[in-house]
């Protein structure tokens, strides 16, 4: 079971630090994602990092604004958002898989999503 936390309603411009743990699971055994979800839109790719973190890939869309990392020893990957658009605003799901990928059929174990509202 993977817990995402961190969403909030913050202003255009501004920043959050999602977080996603594992009470079950060692997350440093998988590749870690995020992806997110707008009203009416599909799931989309945002983020993925390796297991080793030693490898990040991003969509075009959030690549300089944001930053995912892990943190092994706490069992914790995070996604760092700053320069936050109206357009980011979704909710946020982590997922865990064998490999890091773009596509979420790479992903076995998701979490249950964080909102993140961006006001304009």
């Amino acid at each position: 079971q993977l817990q995402a936390s961190g969403g909030g309603l913050v202003q255009a411009g501004g920043s959050l630090r999602l977080s996603c743990a594992s009470s079950g699971r060692t997350l440093s055994r998988y590749g870690m994602s995020w992806f997110r979800q707008a009203p009416g839109k599909e799931r989309a790719f945002v983020a993925a990092i390796t297991w080793s973190g030693s490898s990040t890939y991003y969509a075009d869309s959030v690549k300089g604004r944001f930053t995912i990392s892990r943190d092994n020893a706490k069992n914790i990957v995070y996604l760092q958002m700053n320069s936050l658009k109206p357009e980011d605003t979704a909710v946020y799901y982590c997922a865990a898989g064998p490999y890091a990928g773009l596509s979420p059929s790479r992903y076995d174990y998701w979490g249950q999503g964080t909102l993140v509202t961006v006001s304009s």
